[in-house]
């Protein structure tokens, strides 16, 4: 899998490149399957976009686990790619997303893991 085609795109090689995947994800909801593999996915509906999810994200912990730093980047970049499928799919913007780590930030992890088991 490929991320979608942004070659004739300044794409900045920084967080920003995710809100500049985020667009790009999001044109291509209602276009022509045929025409990218991200219309597809929108075609084939949220339980295909969430099992290629879960996929992507069994490649990761595989990578990390058996292959190495380089394949954990290219796992993590497909996982990064079906993860804004999934977002653009089910309506979370992915200002929601940076907004709830931001509001994480300060927090010790193991307090926010016991608040989430409590509610």
């Amino acid at each position: 899998m490929t991320a979608p085609d942004t070659s004739s795109e300044s794409v900045p090689v920084d967080a920003r490149v995710l809100d500049h995947l985020s667009r790009v994800v999001d044109s291509r909801k209602g276009a022509d399957p045929a025409s990218s593999y991200t219309a597809k996915l929108f075609a084939k509906g949220p339980n295909k976009i969430a099992q290629k999810v879960g996929e992507e994200a069994t490649e990761v912990v595989i990578a990390a686990l058996a292959e190495g730093p380089d394949a954990v980047v290219t796992e993590s970049a497909d996982l990064l790619y079906h993860l804004s499928v999934l977002w653009a799919q089910t309506g979370v913007a992915p200002e929601q997303v940076w907004a709830e780590l931001a509001r994480r930030f300060g927090n010790s992890g193991l307090e926010e893991k016991a608040n989430r088991g409590a509610s």
